[in-house]
């Protein structure tokens, strides 16, 4: 097990969490149309991966509520953070797969962070919802760093915390911010495609994606770049 570990010094994976590690943007959907529905916002599938997906609320509500003064954005939105926590407890489930690549990468001794742009409430949850928050030796939250997604802050501290090279690590991601972010930290970023297409994913900047954990190609370029 030391060998395994001296071996994966300077690689590391890096997850999003919403969308990524639990397909959970249907309730992120379903949340933001009841508290912003009733201001003049509604939302189908198409406009959320487009203006939503991976936005950090801050930068959601300068958008969506110009005229609300900034504490009354962040109350409204911490209110729509609610409705989803209420949402999703009790039915959080991981994606095909993942389980069994944490477990992988535990043996092999490759450290693995969350980087999100959820408020921590929310990452928490869902991390513990699906009983793997001791497996990430970090979890970077965007809103408290200066920069959140899709600056390539939060991965790059996401690395730092490991002591991981961009080059030999790998990020997941299933939104444009997000993809955008971890490859501006120069981390390959493989797209999930919970939300978004094969195309829209690539476009972003992702250098393949996948359907889930179990994707037969994901495991093969997993093997070769984590070297187990």
């Amino acid at each position: 097990m030391i060998e395994a570990k001296t071996e994966a010094m300077g690689r590391a994976l890096l997850f999003d969490i919403d969308g990524t590690l639990a397909d959970t943007d249907p309730l992120h959907l379903k949340a933001f149309n009841q508290v912003l529905g009733p201001r003049g916002h509604v939302f189908d599938h198409a406009r959320f991966s487009r203006e939503l997906q991976g936005f950090a609320n801050v930068a959601i509500g300068e958008r969506f509520l110009p005229d609300e003064a900034p504490e009354r954005r962040a109350s409204i939105l911490d209110e729509k953070e609610e409705v989803f926590r209420a949402l999703v407890a009790g039915q959080i489930e991981p994606l095909p797969g993942l389980m069994a690549l944490l477990d992988r990468a535990d043996a092999a001794g490759v450290p693995m962070v969350a980087v999100t742009n959820a408020p921590r409430l929310n990452a928490e949850l869902l991390l513990s919802g699906l009983g793997i928050s001791h497996r990430f030796k970090a979890l970077v939250i965007g809103a408290e760093l200066p920069h959140g997604k899709p600056h390539p802050l939060p991965y790059q501290e996401g690395l730092r915390f490991v002591g991981a090279s961009a080059e030999t690590s790998i990020a997941f991601e299933d939104s444009r911010t997000g993809v955008q972010s971890a490859t501006a930290a120069g981390i390959p970023t493989i797209g999930v495609r919970t939300s978004l297409s094969h195309a829209d994913l690539v476009a972003a900047g992702a250098v393949a994606s996948a359907s889930a954990f179990d994707d037969p190609q994901l495991l093969a370029r997993l093997a070769s770049t984590m070297a187990w």
